[in-house]
């Protein structure tokens, strides 16, 4: 009986491992857009992860494409682009000042922290926003300035025009290439998120006659 049990637990794990390392699935994996959508990474494969502060699904993604992250070849470039829905505007502006103060890398896990947590910020609630940045030692004027400013606006709005073309309707969501975007893969297990991003990868690479 010990001798079948350890047989079935092997045979298991055996199963379960080569899930993991199996080639992505279109249709179960993932999705092709037709047309791909152009990229902005001149010499690269291009991974986009389209997303929103305000989105729990998001928060805890975060770990598993951080993980992915620390692994990322040279040839391949990313790019974090805010979801647009009419909700979401105040977060995408968020993005874009932050972004252009260079504080974004720096406080994204304290915002999400913020919301999702300690609940000290609301996604949408834009007057909450400089208060709390100025309590993190960011000059609230300077960020209110550049919140409200044209450039960011003009980023808004082309952020909007990729989310329709990448056909985004929920975040998150990631993009390879400019041509695959995974199905939910805030449901997969972060195992299984690295063996379908690498495998996208790679046939991207092949794609383009690369090595």
């Amino acid at each position: 009986m010990r001798f079948l049990k350890s047989l079935l637990a092997a045979l298991f794990l055996t199963t379960a491992t080569l899930a993991l390392a199996a080639d992505p699935v279109e249709g179960k994996d993932y999705v092709t857009l037709n047309p791909p959508q152009a990229t902005e990474s001149p010499g690269k494969i291009e991974v986009t992860e389209f997303f929103w502060y305000g989105c729990p699904h998001c928060f805890h993604f975060e770990g598993a494409l951080n993980q992915w992250l620390k692994t990322l070849p040279k040839d391949v470039g990313f790019r974090r682009v805010p979801g647009a829905a009419r909700p979401w505007l105040p977060g995408a502006k968020l993005f874009y000042a932050l972004d252009a103060m260079g504080l974004e890398d720096k406080l994204r896990a304290q915002i999400f922290s913020a919301i999702h947590e300690s609940r000290e910020l609301h996604p949408i609630r834009e007057a909450g926003f400089a208060e709390w940045l100025g309590k993190k030692g960011v000059d609230a004027k300077k960020f209110t300035d550049i919140y409200n400013s044209f450039t960011v606006l003009s980023k808004v709005k082309q952020a909007e025009q990729l989310n329709a073309g990448h056909r985004i309707d929920a975040v998150p969501a990631v993009v390879v290439g400019g041509r695959y975007r995974l199905i939910e893969p805030a449901e997969m297990s972060p195992e299984r998120f690295q063996a379908v991003m690498n495998g996208l990868v790679a046939k991207a690479r092949a794609e383009q006659g690369r090595k």
